[in-house]
């Protein structure tokens, strides 16, 4: 499989990627440095049989968070029939209940799903975490596909794999779906935005215009592109790449330069969609994650084919007592963080700073969750030498008004050091190529 991968090969993906600006803005102590994304060119290789269950599963989890949405911001039945204590939805950060009886076009929330896996020593795979707010990450691995293509063609004559450059097609086929008469763009907050490059290069890609707060206006009910040539064009549906508190200062933060005055007005009265919906994030609280499993059976009726990783809720009793006398074992995750932010390891921390870390637990157990550490696999790197380092997997899920459907690929980033498990892009983790093999070519 990997005969044609080398160190000559490397180099010349490497000077690509910095040719085309293939970046990602890292924020650490007080300082935005961008930087090339390190890529690793030996792919993660998941075979058909494999992908078909993880497709199922991942499908089936998003209908599950996408019902949780419609349900959690109308009647709440699964907090009234005790599925979920009200005060896991009251608390998080990411629920708005201004947004209460505000339904997205089609009652779709999850547009874009980004669901973290790990896959055990045992080859079991588990979800860590479900990401549909902004999740990024997509393009990289379109990119990368084209790149190593380019640098190396001789690697895709005999390998069937499942194409994965059509992911701007299917964004936009998602966007159409819900557009509500108008453009489609992708609001991004601007150049200083970690993800930049994504955001231009799914604009260009898909046909969506790549707009900046200030080039949106609302006007009476609709929301408009302001052209150059002072000419408004009317827009259905809005990408955005901004978080919700800064999506509308006239509705969230009063402080917010990037939001769009009225914005939220505009969409109460369904006169425009907005990718991913508002008020998504009470969805991938990591508090909320420890119910995904009883959403599945609660809202489909199914057995979850899909696992979460072994957690615990200090919130509960029983959780408490376990998590404090494990602590040393155990992964401490604060439910508001991302981006590998807020993650600490029992086993690594100071009899001083666990002790302060036990005080935080009990006094604020709705603002933490524990983990049993997975030690999952170790994937193949081209370093100085031939190397291994821990690797996740992140998989898309798009969901139109008509079709669902996961993406034949994704975004497998590993750590670049051998003392973390942490392999977050924002704390400097690279990336690879993931090839689903296609058993039918």
């Amino acid at each position: 499989m990997h005969r044609e991968i080398n160190g000559k090969n490397h180099e010349i993906i490497k000077t690509y990627l910095d040719r085309y600006g293939v970046k990602f803005g890292i924020y650490k102590d007080n300082t935005f440095d961008e930087r090339i994304f390190p890529f690793d060119m030996i792919p993660r290789v998941i075979e058909e049989e494999e992908y078909k269950i993880l497709e199922k599963g991942l499908i089936q989890r998003v209908k599950a968070l996408n019902a949780f949405l419609n349900d959690i911001y109308s009647t709440q039945q699964i907090v009234k029939d005790g599925i979920i204590p009200e005060e896991f939805i009251t608390s998080s950060s990411g629920y708005f209940p201004q947004l209460c009886g505000v339904k997205p076009v089609k009652g779709i929330y999850a547009h874009i799903s980004g669901i973290d896996l790990v896959q055990g020593k045992d080859s079991k795979w588990y979800v860590l975490e479900d990401n549909i707010r902004v999740p990024s990450g997509a393009s990289y691995s379109v990119v990368a596909r084209n790149i190593t293509r380019m640098a190396a063609p001789e690697i895709f004559k005999d390998i069937p794999i499942r194409e994965n450059r059509h992911y701007p097609q299917m964004l936009k086929e998602m966007m159409d779906s819900v557009n509500t008469g108008g453009i489609n763009v992708i609001l991004t907050p601007g150049r200083s935005n970690a993800a930049f490059f994504e955001h231009a290069f799914l604009a260009e890609k898909s046909g969506a215009k790549l707009v900046f707060p200030s080039e949106l206006e609302v006007d009476g009910e609709g929301v408009y592109f302001r052209h150059f040539s002072g000419e408004k064009i009317r827009v259905g549906a809005i990408y955005r790449r901004i978080s919700d508190e800064f999506l509308d200062p006239l509705a969230f933060n009063p402080h917010s330069l990037l939001g769009v005055p009225n914005l939220m007005s505009a969409y109460h009265k369904g006169e425009v969609a907005i990718v991913n919906a508002v008020g998504n994030g009470v969805a991938d609280d990591k508090g909320i994650y420890y119910f995904v499993p009883k959403m599945v059976e609660y809202y489909l009726g199914e057995e979850p084919i899909l696992e979460n990783a072994p957690t615990y809720l200090p919130y509960f009793e029983k959780d408490m007592q376990y998590t404090l006398e494990n602590i040393d074992k155990l992964v401490i995750k604060d439910v508001a963080e991302a981006g590998g932010y807020g993650v600490l390891f029992g086993r690594d921390l100071s009899l001083e700073k666990r002790e302060a870390l036990i005080e935080s637990i009990k006094k604020e157990p709705r603002r933490f969750i524990s983990q049993e550490i997975i030690d999952f696999k170790e994937l193949e790197i081209i370093s100085d030498t031939k190397t291994s380092r821990k690797a996740d997997f992140r998989a898309y899920v798009v969901m139109g008004a008509e079709e669902i459907h996961v993406w034949p690929s994704g975004l497998t980033r590993y750590t670049t050091r051998t003392d973390t498990f942490i392999v977050n892009s924002s704390q400097g983790g690279g990336f690879k190529d993931t090839w689903i093999i296609d058993s039918q070519k």
